[in-house]
């Protein structure tokens, strides 16, 4: 049972027995991490405020063969996100989209671009609240394309044929889009060219980057709601909030 150290983000905590935690973390080199912080709700913790959600850290612990919640050793503050947490905005707003992170992605599963794309839109939004917006859906479409689930947007689901940029296109049952020749008739949810280039625009920039271009709130709105269709027929459930 050796010693496992490694960089990571605090998701959530929640409480166990009279002064223990349970922390959620996404890890660097491991994952999802779920640990127990033995004493972490006494006065005098070893683990003070780094528990905190959206806290990055560097934690030690021990993990047992075939049982997956680990021992928390230690959580040391490499830097915190306070200021961003104590905005009632932000706070309901991240956790909304670590909640999604946490059901669509196996524990234990080394995941490197995960854990730079959600530092990155940390990042990005800790002094500029006004990315906030942008920055929920970059995060969503990114989750979705790591974990496999983010369809092409960029050609018809039948024929093949790449969309034009002024072109509206039905969103099948699927998830797919059907270009104006395949389509048999119109539907009430469409991708326009302008949202299939926020899309495509996510998929090419940085957090930072993207929300600075201004994207359209109500397309980012839309956007924002075909993808939690997609993350709900993911994890098998209807997902809500924020």
């Amino acid at each position: 049972m050796p010693l496992i150290e490694t960089e990571g983000l605090v998701l959530k905590s929640y409480n166990l027995a009279e002064a223990d935690k349970i922390v959620v973390i996404l890890t660097h080199d491991h994952g999802i991490v779920r640990g127990v912080a033995k004493g972490a709700k006494r006065l005098k913790s070893r683990f003070g405020s780094s528990l905190e959600p959206f806290t990055e850290v560097r934690a030690s612990y021990f993990q047992k063969d075939n049982i997956e919640l680990v021992s928390l050793q230690s959580a040391d503050l490499v830097r915190s996100n306070f200021s961003s947490a104590s905005d009632p905005e932000f706070l309901e707003r991240f956790v909304f989209l670590s909640d999604l992170l946490i059901s669509l992605t196996p524990p234990h599963d080394p995941a490197q671009d995960l854990y730079r794309m959600v530092r990155a839109c940390l990042s990005a939004v800790a002094d500029r609240r006004v990315a906030l917006p942008a920055v929920a859906v970059y995060f969503e479409i990114w989750l979705l394309k790591l974990a496999g689930y983010m369809p092409d947007w960029r050609r018809c689901d039948v024929c093949g044929r790449e969309l034009s940029g002024s072109e509206e296109a039905n969103v099948q049952a699927n998830f797919h889009l059907l270009c104006s020749n395949c389509r048999r008739a119109a539907s009430n949810r469409v991708l326009d060219g302008a949202s299939r280039e926020i899309v495509a625009s996510a998929m090419k920039l940085s957090p930072g980057e993207f929300s600075s271009r201004g994207a359209d709130l109500e397309r980012l709105r839309g956007i924002s709601m075909i993808l939690r269709d997609i993350m709900s027929a993911a994890i098998g459930r209807e997902v809500r909030g924020a």
